[in-house]
């Protein structure tokens, strides 16, 4: 939804030279347009003015929703966007509003934990997770020299500080964990560098190439538009749903608490993370229950994004800003598990990405260097493609290539990859030669087909562009810059880099995990390890837990009446929380 909603960013696939077809009887009533105007269903882009009539009077804009903007190509289900639509600020303030939190008490003598408070059925136990994108944004927009530790530091006040949400509202409640989503991003590697090389995963393995799916507006997308790439896509979850998994499935089990009086909100740079959070396959339904995607307790349930932040705070009224950026003073609540405590809150910082990764998350920068590592003697070969967000990698040995994968963003580049992927269609003549499909080179085979892995993110720029980011020509930070007029696009590359560099300010650290079978600064045997003993504890296979599926979802926009947004109503309802 971000990268599709964008228009200052005219990479996208939906740009604004797109013509949306609202019909007018659905808006609301206006006067009669003036005859001479050719603008009766002209829709006003942010920034731009209504064009003016014969008679010089502007024409009311028409307001166009999440739904109506992507109905068109069917990226969004009116369902989902009442779900989407409850995910915000105010949502974080009303939970943390409703009743006195759950209070986790030990560990006792004997390393045991206990919980007051579950004698209300509103209390619930807080916990947060919180992207290094965010934070990275959130130094940007601070200024002044302000990095993405220190961002993190005023996020931590905000969120468990007693000067932060627990200063406000009824009851002076805050979260009680705050987690960094690059440990379950380490995680997600593992698992996608063992998914793409090793070759024991049978039937659950994806077809090649195989395309990253952490990005839910490219994944979106493919459900919705080209169900024919599904079973090529990645069946790791991303960091955000696995770390979602990994502390209501912790927590339950070694608290004895069900999952719905556990609440996890996510901290995201993109809206798009709102309908990952929505998936029926992301509950306790699949961990727990059947095993099949339901109606359940979600992973994850709400994902504000960093433009949003700033909301919750003015909420609080406070000024985000002015929030110190040192340390929080008040230690976090014991965890109930030590050993993935030490995963979830290790005593050194979980780094970001190295430059070379990106600022997705790195997952094809990792998969290349452990086939790099897999490979004695080879070396990485970097080919830029048409623009700058196609990038092509070989890893080598003595010149020849062995290994191939490459980096597609942003949305205009991702339907040259998909139109390579779509199979052809059987001529209707007897021994005519199939046809539909794209042009393929010498013997037989499309390009793209001999990818063997391919990063695929709907943000041109990658995840620090995420349409939830705060952006240059945002109003505040317009204010706190001192610009003069609108920022134009050098304006906005120029916020890019500064973002990008908050991102990578810590790439030459060298404070890394130790252990063995190291890849890039991370154990896969230490990750692998603290999963098996996550799959013990929890008595779930780790295939459930780590792993997800996809399917093709047609759009119901438009469908008359007794739709989704009734069901997804019902579903907001339903005793026993969760949705």
């Amino acid at each position: 939804m971000s990268a599709i909603l964008s228009t200052e960013d005219l990479n996208d696939f939906i740009s604004p030279g797109v013509a949306c077809i609202k019909p007018v009887e659905t808006l609301p009533s206006v006067p009669a347009p003036d005859p001479s105007s050719t603008n009766s269903n002209e829709v006003i882009l942010d920034g731009q003015q209504p064009s003016l009539g014969a008679n010089g009077a502007g024409a009311t804009p028409a307001q166009i929703s999440l739904t109506d903007c992507l109905a068109c190509s069917g990226c969004v289900t009116s369902a989902e966007a009442v779900l989407v639509s409850l995910q915000s600020h105010a949502e974080v303030l009303s939970v943390l509003d409703g009743a006195p939190a759950l209070r986790v008490v030990g560990p006792d003598a004997g390393g045991s934990f206990s919980v007051e408070g579950l004698e209300n059925p509103d209390a619930k136990l807080f916990v947060a997770s919180v992207s290094p994108q965010t934070r990275a944004n959130m130094a940007a927009a601070c200024g002044k020299g302000v990095s993405e530790n220190q961002a993190g530091a005023m996020l931590d006040h905000l969120l468990r500080g007693t000067q932060g949400l627990k200063s406000g509202g009824k009851w002076n409640n805050g979260f009680s964990w705050i987690v960094d989503t690059n440990v379950a991003r380490e995680a997600t590697l593992v698992l996608s560098a063992q998914e793409v090389l090793d070759q024991d995963h049978g039937s659950s393995t994806p077809a090649r190439p195989i395309l990253a799916s952490s990005c839910p507006g490219w994944v979106c997308y493919a459900e919705k538009t080209h169900p024919y790439v599904l079973p090529h896509l990645s069946k790791v979850k991303s960091p955000q749903a696995l770390l979602g998994t990994m502390l209501k499935t912790t927590l339950s089990r070694r608290l004895n608490i069900p999952p719905e009086r556990i609440w996890h909100l996510s901290i995201m740079p993109c809206f798009d993370k709102k309908l990952e959070a929505s998936r029926e396959e992301l509950t306790d339904e699949v961990w727990q229950r059947s095993g099949l995607p339901g109606r359940g307790v979600r992973d994850v349930d709400c994902v504000i994004t960093s433009k949003e932040i700033l909301m919750l705070a003015e909420s609080r009224n406070m000024n985000f800003f002015d929030i110190p950026s040192t340390p929080v003073g008040e230690p976090m609540v014991a965890f109930p598990d030590a050993d993935l405590h030490n995963f979830f809150f290790p005593s050194h910082k979980v780094r970001n990405t190295l430059r070379a990764g990106g600022t997705s998350g790195g997952l094809l920068h990792h998969v290349l260097k452990s086939k790099a590592a897999r490979t004695p003697g080879s070396e990485i070969v970097m080919t830029r493609g048409r623009n700058a967000d196609v990038v092509e990698y070989n890893v080598c040995v003595d010149g020849a290539s062995v290994f191939r994968a490459a980096r597609y963003y942003g949305f205009r580049n991702i339907q040259n990859l998909v139109r390579r992927l779509k199979p052809a269609r059987p001529s209707l003549m007897p021994g005519g030669k199939p046809f539909g499909s794209a042009r393929r080179p010498a013997g037989g085979k499309s390009a793209s087909l001999e990818y063997s892995y391919v990063e695929v993110m709907a943000c041109p720029g990658g995840c620090t562009n995420g349409g939830g980011q705060i952006k240059v020509d945002d109003p505040v930070i317009i204010e706190r810059r001192g610009l003069v007029g609108q920022p134009g696009p050098q304006e906005q590359k120029e916020w890019l880099a500064e973002v990008d560099e908050a991102y990578f300010s810590d790439d030459e650290r060298h404070d890394e995990m130790f252990g063995d079978n190291m890849v890039d600064g991370i154990s896969h045997q230490y990750i692998n390890d603290t999963l098996a003993y996550w799959a013990n504890i929890t008595n779930v296979p780790l295939e459930k837990l780590a792993l997800t599926s996809f399917r093709e979802v047609i759009s119901d926009v438009g469908k008359g009446p007794n739709g989704a947004v009734e069901v997804a109503a019902s579903l907001v309802g339903k005793e026993g929380g969760g949705w």
